[in-house]
């Protein structure tokens, strides 16, 4: 299950995402995308740039393509070396995810984690990230309870952590950096989890929408961030691909999906796959991901939130307002 991001000065109103881009009288902006095939996801990043001019997006020139220099009417050398460092910036942010696939891909016969399980590679012999993420992957399966782990099918196979991880690493390394005087936010999205940031002085809020795990290409609410993260768990667009450490098996215990919002894009990764395995009647949990708030949906409609440690209202159906 996806989300989606869409960006708005604050306290403006925010068009559907396929709707064309209206001019405000708040802040005057570009939107400069690039997108790559990457994880076996599509991972986008979006970079928000203050112009002072006419509103509009900058072309989506192809990631292997030099920028024109004439993509907005002001054209300083300022400018351009804005731009220039923002398109280098991306194409270094995808390089390190696509590094961190040859690393961890269990989908790759030659990456270290596929030579480790196969028996032809000692850890202490592999790159030094694997032992990282091995002692992040121990602490998230403590703190959640077993609701959590990287070794279900038996070996070590951190494929549930390592997106969201990786993602909010190449993202704080390359594209955090780009906030300043002309970039006003950035945010990088790997099919529907994202980090997203925001310049403190911004007049600026990210807007992501929350997908409806029963009605496909339907919002089910939308949530508002200047910087933090998001992550979606569930079987409505990828089957029974989550299953629960404990058994093994797809869990039975009735999400349908799970949207975690936190600061880093790990945590609420681990803690949306949390959700789903613990279950729509199950927010015992939540007393102990107090950094986090979210929502869980239920096959039988039910949604339940909570936040900071607390379940936030009563539970409802899904179809009514949930903002």
């Amino acid at each position: 299950m996806t989300g989606t991001t869409t960006g708005t000065p604050a306290g403006s109103t925010t068009p559907h995402p396929k709707a064309p881009l209206q001019k405000t009288p708040f802040l005057k902006t570009h939107r400069l995308v690039r997108t790559a095939e990457i994880m076996g996801t599509v991972v986008s990043v979006h970079v928000i740039l203050d112009r002072g001019e006419e509103d509009g997006n900058l072309p989506d020139n192809p990631l292997s393509g030099a920028l024109p220099h004439h993509t907005a009417s002001d054209n300083t050398a300022s400018n351009d070396a804005v731009l220039d460092d923002a398109v280098a910036a991306i194409e270094r942010s995808f390089g390190e995810l696509r590094e961190m696939d040859r690393i961890f891909s269990t989908y790759r016969a030659d990456s270290d984690i596929s030579r480790i399980r196969a028996g032809g590679l000692a850890e202490a012999d592999a790159d030094p990230l694997v032992a990282l993420v091995r002692r992040a992957c121990e602490r998230a399966e403590a703190v959640t309870g077993g609701l959590f782990s990287a070794h279900w099918r038996g070996g070590f196979d951190p494929t549930g952590y390592v997106k969201g991880w990786a993602v909010e690493r190449a993202f704080n390394r390359w594209l955090r950096t780009l906030l300043g005087l002309d970039v006003i936010a950035v945010g990088m999205n790997a099919g529907g989890d994202m980090q997203l940031a925001t310049r403190p002085d911004a007049d600026w809020r990210w807007r992501v929408g929350i997908a409806d795990p029963s009605r496909p290409g339907m919002l089910l609410a939308t949530t508002e961030l200047t910087d933090g993260a998001v992550a979606t768990s569930g079987t409505a667009e990828r089957g029974a691909h989550i299953r629960d450490p404990r058994s093994a098996k797809p869990p039975t215990t009735g999400a349908a999906s799970a949207t975690v919002i936190a600061d880093r894009l790990s945590d609420a990764d681990v803690w949306a796959t949390a959700a789903v395995v613990a279950g729509i009647n199950d927010l015992g949990w939540v007393a102990r991901a107090r950094h986090t708030s979210g929502l869980v949906v239920g096959y039988d409609g039910r949604i339940r939130r909570w936040a900071a440690g607390d379940e936030v209202d009563a539970v409802r159906k899904a179809g009514s307002a949930v903002s």
